[in-house]
């Protein structure tokens, strides 16, 4: 019996360190990178920056230039309607708000297109950028000899020489000269057939 545990505790030595080894983790090797200063840096990401800032300028202009002859179509509606001190208005007056209210209708229709675009834009943008990003994170981890990267903005504290913001931002320019700006069309809805009755 003796023999037996002694035996027993020999092998168990000898299984447990090769246990052990085999689920070892190696130590973090962290980088860090500044991902904000990437994106607000990177050549083709402030040509972007600037096409959707001119995109939401004309929308502004656009916006103002329908609003513009619909106040004054309205102000004058209502200085009819005022007029008639409570009466019944005629068919005139009453085709004139009817034809208001179409164009109102239309400007805000033409408007949230024009908004919806913008924001395809914008996430168009950024996703060609996130698709970027992800090999040259590996590369930059590979060449600096990192395990993880972490944005600053989740660090509390890092040395200088774990920062590799600048490497990433020279692998985005270099890989990424230029971005679309404008998203491919949204995909259109199917149309739902109506049932036919018997």
């Amino acid at each position: 019996m003796k023999t037996l545990l002694v035996s027993a505790a020999l092998a168990a030595s000898m299984i447990l360190p090769a246990a052990a080894t085999a689920q070892a983790v190696p130590g973090a090797v962290v980088a860090v990178v500044d991902l904000d200063k990437v994106t607000a840096e990177c050549t083709a990401c402030k040509t972007a920056a600037a096409a959707l800032r001119s995109q939401v300028t004309n929308l502004q202009n656009r916006q103002q230039a329908l609003v513009a002859p619909l106040q004054t179509e309205q102000k004058s509606i209502q200085t009819a309607i005022d007029a008639l001190q409570g009466k019944e208005p005629d068919a005139a007056l009453k085709s004139r708000a009817t034809a208001f209210q179409t164009k109102y209708q239309q400007a805000q229709e033409e408007v949230a297109r024009s908004e919806q675009q913008i924001q395809r834009n914008q996430a168009y943008i950024n996703q060609q950028v996130r698709d970027k990003l992800g090999p040259i994170y590996q590369q930059v981890m590979q060449r600096r000899g990192a395990n993880i990267m972490v944005d600053v903005g989740t660090t509390l504290a890092a040395s200088s020489n774990v920062e590799v913001t600048n490497d990433v931002l020279a692998a985005l320019n270099a890989a990424m000269p230029t971005i679309q700006t404008q998203a491919p069309a949204a995909a259109a809805q199917p149309s739902r057939k109506q049932p036919q009755g018997r």
